[in-house]
């Protein structure tokens, strides 16, 4: 469990707006040369960079049960990898040692920042104060996300065994420098450490735009989002409660103005992401080609979601609120040569030139790290872990009256007597699906067809709606140990063959380190 600390001085290469390189690169550059944080300005500018600048969520999207194998040759090993659960050995802007690379320069980034504040004397102003609660955030987030990717869930059985991932406090590492990997209860620990350290000096005065940067609704959705995952469930509804306020609704995300907008992709995906809407707290911007793949493109839809899953486990799916509609419509069917594909319009594809005059440039994409109506869902959640369902009951009830145009509220009793009789998915030959599935978390639930275990199905059919296409999906999929198949489409869209199962003791779950990382010391995640 020891690991060369090899990653962090990747942060110059952050700041200078340069590429990352190769490890042996990382271990010849050493911040000796690094510009020295004597003042707020400066710490303030260096928060800019304590957010990674690459994202997980294509391959988190594509490792998750919200695409299926189509007819189409818009593919490459990278994608094959990532669909198949495999070892990554493909190095892209999208790819799991890029964001791992990432997100350990954000943290390091928030470490000189902090180091910064101590050397100036402290956080002795209001500025200083939220500089030092974003630096611990950013510091708290990036290892959230990192454990949560590439390690088990969190679980309170054998999460003090479970490989963790370094936390890193450091701003710069020494060559040769040793570290514990830890175990995941110990990451959960330090993470729950930083998030009360800053939740007391938390304020948006000191930003210039508020919702690139961890403000005090970001941050209170963001300590709900980690106790949900910590199982401390008091907690998640306490904070929860906070970012939502008394008046929720008005805080959640107005569907309805989409029968407004011009009905094409780059009005509906821009307004996704406006940094003015009440239920955009933290957005994020990445280097990814999210917009294209989930966009009207065939460009990577070797694996994506079709007509077929759309209609039996997602948005088209017969379900609670009957023939009532999406306000936005719901998905939107794309068709290529080859087949026909379904596609929320939810993150923009976006360009950045670096050269205009030959057409070279990244990919890039905004997406919302965390949302008000995320933030609901997750509190809905807590309530069912506490068995109250009445309430858990009204939120879902608030958020499908949000999304959906139906004047229906749902009871535990509705939500049991709908969901109880539907058949689980996956038939005998593993290709036949619906909204429900089984579920084999470690924390107890309720037996099949009960209040508890329908509740649950509920909450997690309306959080996969809300979250299809951002890569949410897989974090649901690893909490709740649902098994799910790889499943090839024929020519006719309907699932034609059964490829493979991530089964709930499946290794796969935890992404496998960066193989640099692996080769460098540190231990990998098992593998059978």
């Amino acid at each position: 469990m020891k690991t060369r600390n090899i990653l962090y001085s990747a942060l110059l290469l952050l700041l200078s707006g340069l590429t990352f390189t190769s490890c042996d690169d990382y271990l010849d550059v050493m911040p000796d040369n690094r510009t020295v944080i004597d003042n707020e300005e400066k710490v303030k500018k260096l928060l800019t960079s304590a957010y990674a600048e690459n994202t997980h969520v294509l391959f988190t999207e594509y490792m998750s049960d919200n695409v299926d194998e189509f007819p189409n040759t818009n593919t490459s090993r990278f994608l094959d990898q990532i669909y198949h659960w495999e070892d990554i050995t493909e190095t892209n802007n999208e790819s799991p040692e890029r964001y791992w690379e990432s997100s350990y320069a954000s943290a390091t980034a928030a470490n000189m920042a902090l180091e910064g504040i101590d050397k100036v004397g402290g956080a002795t102003n209001t500025t200083l104060r939220e500089c030092k609660a974003e630096a611990l955030l950013c510091r708290a987030y990036a290892h959230f996300m990192l454990v949560n990717i590439f390690s088990k869930a969190y679980n309170s059985k054998t999460s003090d065994k479970d490989l963790g991932i370094y936390y890193q406090y450091e701003t710069a590492s020494k060559i040769g420098e040793v570290h514990d990997r830890g175990t995941v209860a110990e990451v959960y620990e330090k993470i729950d450490k930083d998030i009360q350290e800053a939740l007391p000096l938390i304020g948006d005065t000191h930003y210039d735009v508020p919702k690139f940067h961890f403000n005090q609704k970001a941050a209170y959705a963001f300590a709900a989002k980690f106790y949900l995952y910590y199982e401390q469930w008091d907690k998640a509804i306490e904070y929860a409660n906070k970012c939502l306020g008394s008046a929720p609704r008005t805080m959640l995300r107005d569907w309805s103005y989409y029968t407004t907008l011009a009905s094409n992709r780059e009005a509906y995906t821009l307004h996704y992401v406006a940094s003015e809407l009440n239920c955009n707290l933290l957005l994020l911007t990445g280097y990814s080609v999210a917009g294209v793949a989930f966009g009207n493109w065939s460009s990577y839809k070797k694996y994506t979601h079709g007509p077929y899953t759309d209609s039996h486990e997602t948005s088209k799916a017969s379900n609670i609120w009957g023939d009532a509609e999406f306000y936005d419509g719901g998905t939107k069917p794309y068709t290529s040569t080859s087949a026909t594909y379904n596609i929320f319009w939810r993150l923009p594809y976006l360009f950045q030139y670096t050269d205009a005059v030959r057409g070279i440039g990244y990919y890039k994409t905004i997406y919302p790290a965390f949302t008000t109506d995320e933030c609901l869902l997750n509190r809905a959640e807590a309530y069912i872990h506490k068995k109250n369902y009445d309430a858990a009951a009204a939120d879902l009830t608030m958020w499908m009256q949000n999304i959906i145009n139906t004047g229906m509220t749902l009871t535990p009793q509705s939500i049991n007597d709908f969901y109880k009789p539907i058949a689980y998915s996956y038939d005998a030959d593993g290709l036949s699906s619906t909204i429900k599935k089984h579920l084999h978390p470690t924390f107890e639930i309720g037996e099949e067809g009960s209040i508890d275990e329908t509740m649950y199905q509920c909450l997690l059919g309306f959080r996969r709606i809300e979250q299809l296409e951002t890569g949410q999906r897989w974090f649901d999929v690893k909490r709740f140990g649902i098994e799910i198949l790889r499943r090839q489409m024929g020519a006719n869209g309907m699932p034609a063959k059964a490829t493979d199962k991530l089964s709930v003791d499946d290794e796969r779950r935890a992404i496998q380190l960066p193989q640099r990382v692996i080769d460098s010391g540190m231990t990998p995640n098992p593998r059978k």
